[in-house]
């Protein structure tokens, strides 16, 4: 059932369509019995005037033309002792014999290729036989006209009763059009109550269903973010403390240990992931969405290229800044946590001696933000499994000197949405290697300046 609105107008209009016919059907029958009865009647009339003027039939043409009015198919015949004493309506050549039997009453016969319904009369004081008969198609066709004027305008009705029903209908169902545009204009993180909206009887239960599932999800979505930071920051501390005896350890310990370097990294690992957790729990939509500020997306990219360029120049990796001024609107501190997602991705997993471009251009409505490596890249139909949390790729989670959670790009969607961008993975511009574009939309169409790190 695609539409309410269309099941309710088809089936509405169908069984007024039925239960008219059905009473169309009945009227019909019903008037044909009543019209077979009048006509009956007629055929009497016009042989109780036969017998009252059967005196001048023989020799008075204006007589019969009275007797016979203008109705077609209507005969008559006046017998007396089996000699036809006068006739109309009946051709010549089948004045031989009576239209019908000599019985008093009425008959249906054939007659001249024609079926007849004949009235037979005697008349005593004259002895003669009066038959008055009437074609059963003309009998019929007058019937069926006089009664399909008064069915045809039902049946013309029924367009304008689809339309009345239509109509009616679409006034009915406007509290759910109504419900429907209130929860459509709902922010994505807006899991409060219907409360400005008065339905009517039926759909009160729907409300409140509604009503207690948006609370349901709400506590629950408070309970998993009290859960992340609590978690975290209950994690943060004991984390300290291995890194601090780890150090002391490993400042004391032979060179022969080498078994307190793994667990160096594993500490490290740890203590990323708790950070990630923390960044995912602080980029709610709730918690962005009313900071947003106008800001250049070139002056982020060189504020985090500086941060991490020691980090980078470790690695002996070459990073290069291709922007455009590039004024939008969003969160500095998302902004910056997302790129320097990206670019610590890239140096990740590109290796030692790589080279990373970020390119930001200002096209039309959009700023485009591209970050590519000569890495390995990640594999066609592995790319969109990489958004997803705690996905790590096979030769990351084989490399135990990658120090990742597998949400670090789950936090980078994360903050593209908040942002209402959208992000792609394709081919980078170097010979090997991963290209990340995210698009966001373009605060103005302010002049953009070229520039270069």
């Amino acid at each position: 059932m695609s539409s309410i609105r269309r099941f309710l107008v088809v089936v509405l209009l169908a069984t007024i369509t039925l239960i008219n016919f059905l009473t169309a059907l009945h009227g019909y029958r019903t008037s044909m019995a009543k019209a077979e009865q009048l006509f009956d009647a007629q055929l009497a009339d016009i042989a109780d005037v036969l017998a009252l003027t059967a005196g001048g039939l023989e020799s008075s043409p204006a007589v019969l033309a009275t007797v016979m009015g203008d109705g077609p198919g209507i005969a008559f015949q006046v017998w007396h002792h089996g000699e036809l004493l006068s006739s109309a309506g009946v051709a010549p050549e089948n004045l031989a014999e009576p239209v019908a039997p000599l019985v008093v009453g009425y008959a249906d016969v054939n007659f001249a290729g024609y079926r007849w319904r004949a009235f037979s009369r005697y008349v005593p004081d004259t002895e003669r036989w009066l038959i008055v008969a009437e074609r059963a198609d003309v009998r019929f066709n007058l019937a069926e006209s006089v009664i399909l004027e008064s069915i045809l305008p039902i049946i013309l009705g029924l367009p304008l009763a689809g339309l009345l029903i239509w109509i009616i209908v679409g006034r009915g169902l406007r509290p759910l059009k109504d419900l429907a545009g209130e929860m459509g204009n709902k922010r994505s993180d807006d899991l409060s109550p219907v409360a400005d909206f008065e339905p009517p009887q039926e759909l009160a239960v729907l409300i409140n269903s509604i009503n207690d599932l948006l609370r349901r999800l709400e506590a629950s979505f408070e309970r998993e973010k009290r859960f992340a930071a609590d978690a975290a920051h209950e994690l943060r501390t004991p984390i300290s403390v291995l890194k601090v005896q780890l150090h002391n350890l490993l400042r004391d310990a032979d060179e022969g240990m080498v078994a307190l370097r793994p667990l160096k990294a594993a500490v490290e690992r740890m203590e990323h992931s708790v950070e990630q957790v923390l960044m995912l729990y602080r980029t709610t939509p709730e918690q962005f969405a009313a900071n947003f500020t106008d800001l250049d997306l070139a002056g982020v990219a060189r504020q985090v290229i500086a941060a991490l360029y020691p980090q980078l120049e470790a690695k002996q990796q070459q990073i290069e800044l291709v922007a455009d001024r590039s004024p939008m609107r969003g969160d500095a501190f998302a902004l910056r946590t997302l790129l320097t997602n990206l670019i610590e991705n890239a140096s990740k997993y590109s290796g030692s001696g790589c080279e990373i471009r970020v390119t930001i251009k200002h096209k039309g409505n959009e700023v485009e933000l591209t970050v590519e490596d000569n890495g390995p890249g990640i594999p066609a139909d592995q790319r969109d499994k990489v958004f997803e949390r705690f996905y790590r790729l096979g030769s990351d989670r084989q490399d135990p000197g990658i120090v990742g959670s597998g949400i670090g790009l789950a936090i980078v969607r994360h903050l593209v949405d908040i942002h209402g961008a959208s992000i792609s993975l394709g081919e980078s511009s170097f010979p090997t290697g991963l290209a990340v574009t995210v698009r966001f939309p373009a605060a103005s169409s302010a002049n953009s300046g070229r520039s270069a790190a």
